[in-house]
């Protein structure tokens, strides 16, 4: 049987809990100017695991990451959150959910998760 205690928790949750017990965070969650480049409306960081494709061109941006997950399919979001109060000022305050403004695999396909799931990756 696998249990998930938090698993009812909002990213907001997790974030205030993370503010509240002072846990540490890397600081990939942490936005700095982070070379970038634009896909299907999401930012994914250059590297030596993505490929560009015809049209696409690399930037310099502010970004963090709202989750950490696959490079090929995790997207960064702009933003000016260098500390933890501001992560979670800016979580309270957007009306996007992380999996909607992140997950390139989800843009690929509905069920892109429950595939996951399928595979064993939960």
């Amino acid at each position: 049987m696998r249990v998930f205690p938090i698993s009812n928790w909002t990213e907001l949750d997790v974030w205030q809990y993370i503010a509240e017990e002072t846990v540490e965070v890397p600081s990939k969650y942490f936005a700095h100017e982070r070379e970038v480049f634009e896909r299907d409306g999401m930012l994914y960081a250059v590297g030596p695991f993505m490929q560009m494709m015809d049209g696409e061109r690399p930037f310099a941006a502010t970004v963090r990451y709202r989750t950490v997950g696959d490079v090929s399919c995790t997207g960064a979001v702009e933003s000016e959150a260098g500390t933890l109060e501001r992560v979670v000022a800016e979580i309270a305050a957007t009306e996007a959910t992380e999996r909607g403004q992140t997950r390139g695999e989800d843009r690929v396909s509905e069920a892109a998760m429950e595939d996951r799931k399928r595979q064993g990756y939960f």
